[in-house]
């Protein structure tokens, strides 16, 4: 191992986590073959190329559709597992901001990398971290041996968090959720920390930081955006149209819905709760959304016209129910996610407005 190669990715941990990330090298958690920026990483055929990948801030894939189709540079398969940019693990670390002593749950294994981390700071007896795919889990725990490492393996649905081994001192979710499962909040101690990347109606995320209050509750804010693949069991799919189809003429420009601060898309998690909606915080001159709960789809596009067309089907007036959503956002003084925050209990997660008991929508789950 060149001493360069991991100096290169360790200056990004300096100074809080480089002992870790020396102590831990990724190589030994990325597999021989993967894809890396599109581009195959192969480290029998070129193994210069796979050490450039693996010692660079670059998320290296290393698994679609759930194992059953084989990794290729163009794949169009859906990616289900990887090793996450080394800076992108930095900022959810520096967040979870873990103490000698703390006990870690980790929610979704992936190639270990993360939980070796946790376990060469803390502990292998610290830290639990669970894994849905057993291939993946198995693959992990090879891994986390190479480096020397035996944190607690557990193969079983993050979803669940785990149990047995709670209260935790911190919760780290490496996956994205629409919806937070409340069991991690029951699971974590009064005064804890859990972070995850928060996507309740697109692929973007936002990073988040909750705090325990005791009681299943937690309470916290947004740190900014991200980008993870989804909880298994929260995989979205994608829209299928249901009944005919319906054209009118919609009140607002989608590019204005569109181009939005990315606090009206955390009032419409609120407002419009499981609805996907695509397009959110970037310019665009189409807005789509979908329900997966009654199948209905809506897709409006700026024509310079009197209003936007807007195609439909399905019971809901998807469209309709965004213009009243942005328009109340509006109301609100169009607030910035910096004054947003999420609480979570037992009945759910709710958004609030400046202070935790200024819930917006009400508080029924």
């Amino acid at each position: 191992m060149a001493d360069a190669d991991v100096d290169r990715l360790t200056a990004l941990a300096v100074p809080d986590w480089d002992e870790e990330f020396r102590a831990v090298p990724r190589e030994h958690f990325i597999p021989d073959r993967a894809v890396a920026g599109h581009q195959l990483i192969d480290r029998s055929s070129d193994p210069d190329r796979w050490r450039e990948a693996v010692y660079s801030d670059t998320t290296i894939l290393t698994q679609v559709d759930d194992g059953a189709a084989p990794l290729t540079p163009d794949t169009t398969g859906l990616p289900t597992s990887s090793s996450t940019a080394p800076g992108l693990v930095l900022d959810f670390l520096r967040l979870l901001a873990p103490h000698p002593g703390d006990r870690v749950l980790e929610i979704g294994t992936g190639t270990g990398w993360t939980a070796g981390l946790l376990a060469a700071r803390l502990g292998e007896d610290r830290v639990t971290t669970v894994e849905v795919d057993a291939q993946i889990a198995s693959r992990a725990e090879d891994n986390l041996k190479r480096a020397g490492l035996a944190p607690r393996l557990v193969v079983g649905d993050g979803a669940q968090g785990h149990p047995e081994g709670a209260p935790f001192d911190r919760v780290h979710v490496t996956c994205a959720v629409a919806g937070i499962p409340a069991v991690w909040a029951e699971q974590l101690r009064p005064g804890g920390v859990m972070v995850l990347p928060w996507a309740p109606v697109q692929v973007m995320a936002h990073k988040v930081a909750l705090t325990g209050l005791g009681g299943g509750r937690a309470v916290g804010r947004f740190y900014g955006d991200t980008s993870f693949m989804m909880l298994r069991s929260q995989r979205r799919g994608l829209p299928r149209l249901t009944g005919e189809l319906r054209d009118s003429i919609g009140r607002v420009d989608p590019m204005r819905i569109a181009g939005a601060d990315r606090g009206l898309e955390v009032v419409a998690a609120a407002l419009l709760p499981g609805v996907a909606i695509d397009a959110l915080g970037a310019p665009d001159d189409r807005v789509g959304l979908w329900d997966p709960g009654t199948g209905s789809y809506a897709l409006a596009i700026r024509t310079g016209g009197e209003g936007p067309d807007v195609e439909e089907s399905g019971p809901r007036s998807l469209w309709a129910e965004l213009e009243e959503v942005y328009l109340e956002w509006l109301g609100m003084g169009s607030p910035g996610r910096d004054r947003l925050g999420l609480l979570v209990d037992r009945q759910g997660q709710h958004v609030w407005l400046d202070r935790p008991d200024n819930v917006i929508g009400g508080r029924d789950g």
